[in-house]
C-alpha cells in the first residue's frame, strides 16, 4: 500500500466535518446535496479506514481505483469549503457550485453501489478458495508427518547395550520437523498457562513496556510460548490481527529484517532491503495510532537487536531470547519448568502417543525417567521420542544412565549437549571457563556467592567487581541464577546473602564439556555425583601427575583408608564436597598441592563434623582463601597460614578455635550461624589488614572486644541478628575508615555508642527491627558522610534532628522481613 494512501482517510475525515458545516448553513443552496453526501461518506470512512490499516497489499487495479477515489474526494473537499466561502449574496457561484455538488454526490454513489460491491464479492471468492487450499496444505502436511512417524526406523537395543541410530533419529526428528511442540493436541497445551497470562499481562494496555522479553535456556519452549501468544483469540484481537512473527537468529540480515518490519507497520509496502527507511518520529508523526505486535524470536545480541525497536507509536515487541537484554526490556518473563503433571503429559505424548501412561508400561519406570529428565521439555520430548516402542531393557537402561548423571548413548551426548553447549558461543574465553567451574558443585544446591567470586579471583587472575560482573553476564544469558536475599541489596551487602544456582542440565552442561581428554590433562577434575569412594580411573592413572587447576571431590565419610595418594603440582582450588555426621579426614594429596590458593570445605548434612588430619596445611603457603561450613573447627592458631586473606566460617561449631590466632594479611573474616560463638576472641584485633567483619546469625554471641577500635583498615561490621548482644564497645568510634554498621535484628542491642559521631567516613547504618534503642547519641548529628540510615517506623523519629543537620541523609522506612527460607539448606 502506497504512503500516499494514509492520507486518503484524512481526506474522507476533513470531508465529513465539512459537510456537516455546510448542513448547518441556512443560506446554502446545496444543503439537501451536501446532507446526501453526509450520508454516503459516513458509508465510506469505515471502509475506507479498514483498508488503510489492514496491512493488506492491493491489486495494481484495486488500487488505481483507490487514488481515482481519493482524487474525487480530494475534490469533493475543495468544492465544500468553496461552498463554505462563498459570499451569501453571490447567487450564480452558489447556483454552479450546488452543480458540482450533485455531481460528485451521483459519483460517489455509484462507486459504492458499483465497483465496491464487486470488490466484496471478489474478497469473498478469495477467502473461500484461500481457506480451501489451507486446509489441502494441511491436509497433506498431515499425511507427509503421519507417512515419516510411520517409516521411522529406529534401532534395537541387545544385550543391555543401546543400539545406534535409534537416538540420531529422534533427535533429528524433532529438529528438522520443527513443528513437534508442548501440544498432546490441537486445544490442549501443555505449561503455557501461566506464562501466556504474564505474557499477556505485560502487552495488554501497558503503554509504560514498549519492549517486553521470553528468556530462557534452548529446550524451555520459548518461542512455543511465542507462537501460541500469537494464535491466542485475545491477542490477536488486541493487535486487531497485526502480529508480524520475525526469527532472527545467529547470523541475520539486519537491514532484511528493518525492510520487514517497517513494511509490516506502513501495511505491506513493498520494501527492499536497501530502502531508505523512515524516520518515524520525525516524518510519521501524524500517523493515527494503531496497535501493532512485533515478535523477534531467537534473538542472540544486542547489537541486532537495538536497530529493530523502532519507536512506532502503538507498537509493542516481543524478544524471545536465550539472554535477557536489561539495557532494552521494559519487562521479561523468565519461563518456568513444567510441573510434574505436565511433565509426564509431554514425555507420554512423545513416548506413546498420548497424554498418560498406558496400562501395559511399567508406571514406575517411565516416571523415574521423567523425573531424571528435570521438568525440561527439550529433554522430555527428545528422551520421550527416542524411546518410543522400545523394549523394556532399553528404557531400564535409560533410567539407569540417566540416575548417574551420564549420557545413556552417544546420540544424548552429542546431540542434546551439544545443541544446548550452543548458548555458550557468545561467551569470551574466560565466562565460558567461569560457567565450565560451576560443574565443580553438586547438583540441586545453592552455591554461596563468595565461594564462586573468591574462586575466580584466584584462578583466573581477576578482580571481585570483574568476577561479579561475569557471574552477571551469566545470568543474564540464563546459564545460572542470583538468588538474592529480600533484605539486602547494595554494595555493602554480604556476597554470602546471595547465592547461585543451576539447572541440573546446564550442570550436566558443563560436567560434559569439562571431561574432554585424558583424566590426567583436563584443567577441571570433577565428581558429577557424590560417591562412596573416588573414581577408579583416578587411582588407575595416579601414577602420573594430574594437571588440573580445580579439583572437585564429592563423597561420604572419609578415612585414612579411603584415600590414595596423588600428585597435583597446578592445582590452585580444592573443592571437597561431603556428608558426614562424625569425622571426615582431609585428604593426604593436599600436601601435594604447593600452589592451592582457594580450598573449600562443605559438609552436606545434616549435623557437623568433624574433620581430621590438618596435618597437611604445613605447606599450603599460598593458600588466600579458606571456606569451612557445617564442620567442627579446629584450632586455627595452630595452621601456618600467613597469606591467608580470606576466612569463611559457617554453620560451624567454633568453640574457641579462634583463640591466639594471628593471619596479619586477612583482610576479610566472616562467622555466620555459629550458635557456640559466645566472645568474639580479642586476637582479632591483632590483624591490621582486616576489611570487612561480618558476624552474622550468631544468637549466642554477647560481647565484641573492647579493643575492636584497633582494626584501623575496617570499613564493614556486620553484626546480623546477633540477637544476645546487648551494646556495642565503645572504641567502636576510633575507626576511622569504617563505611558502614550492619546492627539489624540485634533485638537486645540497647543503644549506640555515644561518641558515634566521631565516625568521618560512616555512610551507612542497617538498623532494621532493633526495638530496643530508644534513642540515639547526640553526636549522631556530626556523621557528615552519613547518606543512608535504614530501620523500621518505630524508631525512624529519632532520626529527624539528625535529618536537618545532614540535608544529604535520607532515612528509609522499611516492613519487617520475615525469612526462612534458609531452613530449607
Amino acid at each position: 500500500m502506497a504512503v500516499t494512501d494514509f492520507f486518503v482517510g484524512e481526506i474522507t475525515t476533513e470531508l465529513l466535518k465539512n459537510l456537516i458545516a455546510a448542513i448547518s448553513l441556512k443560506s446554502c443552496n446545496s444543503r439537501g446535496t451536501a446532507e446526501e453526501l453526509k450520508t454516503l461518506v459516513e458509508q465510506l470512512l469505515p471502509i475506507i479506514q479498514e483498508i488503510k490499516y489492514s496491512g493488506v497489499e492491493l491489486p495494481a487495479e484495486r488500487q488505481f481505483q483507490l487514488d481515482r477515489m481519493s482524487e474525487v474526494l480530494q475534490n469533493g473537499l475543495e468544492l465544500v469549503r468553496k461552498v463554505l466561502t462563498t459570499p451569501r449574496w453571490n447567487f450564480y457561484t452558489h447556483v454552479r457550485l450546488a452543480k458540482k455538488m450533485e455531481a460528485l454526490e451521483t459519483t460517489v454513489s455509484r462507486f459504492l453501489q458499483g465497483p465496491l460491491q464487486v470488490h466484496i464479492l471478489a474478497d469473498v471468492h478469495h477467502i473461500r478458495a484461500e481457506v480451501d487450499q489451507r486446509f489441502n496444505r494441511l491436509d497433506w502436511s498431515n499425511r507427509v508427518l503421519e507417512q515419516r512417524l510411520g517409516t521411522l526406523k529406529i534401532g534395537t537395543c541387545g544385550g543391555g547395550g543401546v543400539g545406534g541410530g535409534w537416538m540420531e533419529e529422534a533427535v533429528r526428528r524433532v529438529e528438522e520437523e520443527g513443528q513437534v511442540k508442548w501440544e498432546v493436541s490441537s486445544s490442549v497445551v501443555l505449561g503455557l498457562g501461566v506464562g501466556m497470562k504474564t505474557v499477556k499481562g505485560m502487552i495488554f494496555g501497558r503503554e509504560d513496556l514498549r519492549v517486553v522479553g521470553i528468556c530462557g535456556i534452548g529446550g524451555y519452549g520459548k518461542t512455543t510460548l511465542a507462537r501460541e501468544l500469537c494464535k491466542d483469540d485475545q491477542v490477536r484481537s488486541y493487535f486487531n490481527e497485526r502480529i508480524l512473527f520475525l526469527t532472527v537468529s545467529q547470523s541475520p540480515d539486519v537491514n532484511q529484517l528493518k525492510a520487514k518490519i517497517v513494511q509490516f507497520i506502513m501495511g505491506n509496502q513493498i520494501l527492499s532491503p536497501n530502502s531508505v527507511l523512515p524516520q518515524w518520529n520525525l516524518q510519521y508523526e501524524w500517523i493515527t495510532v494503531t496497535k501493532s505486535l512485533v515478535v523477534l524470536d531467537d534473538v542472540w545480541s544486542l547489537a541486532v537487536l537495538e536497530p529493530l525497536l523502532f519507536k512506532i507509536p502503538g507498537c509493542k515487541f516481543l524478544v524471545v531470547s536465550r539472554f535477557k537484554f536489561p539495557n532494552v526490556l521494559d519487562a521479561t518473563y523468565d519461563v518456568e519448568l513444567l510441573r510434574e503433571e505436565e511433565a509426564l503429559s509431554l514425555f507420554c505424548h512423545s513416548a506413546f502417543g498420548q497424554n498418560s501412561i498406558p496400562p501395559a508400561a511399567d508406571k514406575n519406570l517411565v516416571k523415574q525417567i521423567v523425573n531424571e529428565c528435570k521438568q525440561l521439555p527439550l529433554a522430555l520430548k527428545v528422551i520421550g521420542a527416542s524411546l518410543k516402542d522400545q523394549p523394556e531393557l532399553c528404557w531400564a537402561n535409560a533410567r539407569s544412565k540417566l540416575s548417574k548423571g551420564e549420557a545413556f548413548c552417544e546420540s544424548h551426548e552429542n546431540n542434546l549437549l551439544k545443541r544446548m553447549a550452543t548458548s555458550l558461543d557468545c561467551l569470551s574465553k574466560k565466562v565460558k571457563s567461569c560457567f565450565l567451574d560451576l560443574g565443580a558443585f553438586p547438583e540441586d544446591k545453592k552455591i554461596p556467592l563468595d565461594v564462586l567470586t573468591n574462586m575466580w579471583v584466584e584462578i583466573h587472575g581477576i578482580d571481585e567487581e570483574e568476577a561479579f560482573a561475569i557471574l552477571v553476564e551469566l545470568s543474564n544469558k540464563n546459564l545460572l541464577t542470583l538468588v538474592k536475599d529480600a533484605r539486602d541489596g547494595d554494595i555493602y551487602s554480604s556476597c554470602y546473602d546471595i547465592s547461585v544456582t543451576q539447572h541440573d542440565v546446564l550442570r550436566d552442561l558443563a560436567l560434559h564439556l569439562s571431561s574432554d581428554g585424558s583424566v590426567n590433562e583436563r584443567s577441571r577434575l570433577l565428581m558429577p555425583r557424590r560417591e562412596t569412594e573416588l573414581p577408579r580411573e583416578w587411582e588407575m592413572d595416579s601414577d602420573q601427575p594430574f594437571h588440573a587447576k580445580i579439583v572437585s571431590v564429592h563423597t561420604g565419610e572419609m578415612k585414612e583408608m579411603d584415600w590414595f595418594q596423588m600428585e597435583f603440582p597446578k592445582c590452585e582450588v580444592l573443592i571437597l564436597n561431603f556428608s558426614s555426621d562424625d569425622e571426615y579426614l582431609l585428604p593426604p594429596f593436599i600436601e601435594n598441592m604447593p600452589k592451592l590458593r582457594a580450598l573449600i570445605i562443605m559438609n552436606y548434612s545434616t549435623s557437623n563434623a568433624i574433620l581430621n588430619g590438618f596435618s597437611v596445611f604445613s605447606n599450603l603457603s599460598n593458600l588466600r582463601s579458606l571456606w569451612l561450613e557445617k564442620v567442627s573447627v579446629p584450632q586455627l592458631a595452630t595452621i601456618p597460614l600467613k597469606n591467608l586473606r580470606k576466612i569463611y566460617i559457617i554453620l560451624c561449631k567454633i568453640s574457641n578455635s579462634l583463640d591466639q590466632s594471628t593471619f596479619p594479611r586477612l583482610t576479610e573474616l566472616t562467622i555466620d550461624h555459629c550458635d557456640d560463638l559466645f566472645q568474639l576472641p580479642s586476637c582479632i584485633c591483632a590483624m591490621p589488614s582486616l576489611k570487612n567483619l561480618s558476624v552474622t546469625n550468631c544468637h549466642s554471641l554477647y560481647q565484641l572486644p573492647a579493643d575492636l577500635g584497633k582494626l584501623q583498615s575496617l570499613q564493614i561490621l556486620r553484626l546480623y541478628a546477633c540477637a544476645a548482644l546487648q551494646t556495642l564497645p565503645a572504641s567502636i568510634c576510633e575507626l576511622l575508615r569504617l563505611k558502614y554498621v550492619d546492627i539489624c535484628q540485634c533485638v537486645n542491642l540497647r543503644c549506640l555508642p555515644m561518641d558515634i559521631g566521631k565516625l568521618p567516613s560512616l555512610e551507612k547504618i542497617d538498623m532494621r527491627e532493633c526495638s530496643q534503642i530508644s534513642n540515639l547519641p547526640k553526636s549522631a548529628a556530626m556523621l557528615q558522610s552519613l547518606r543512608l540510615v535504614v530501620c523500621d517506623e518505630d524508631i525512624s523519629w529519632m532520626w529527624r534532628d539528625a535529618e536537618k543537620a545532614l540535608p544529604e541523609l535520607h532515612v528509609q522506612v522499611v516492613e519487617k522481613h520475615f525469612d526462612l527460607d534458609w531452613l530449607d539448606e
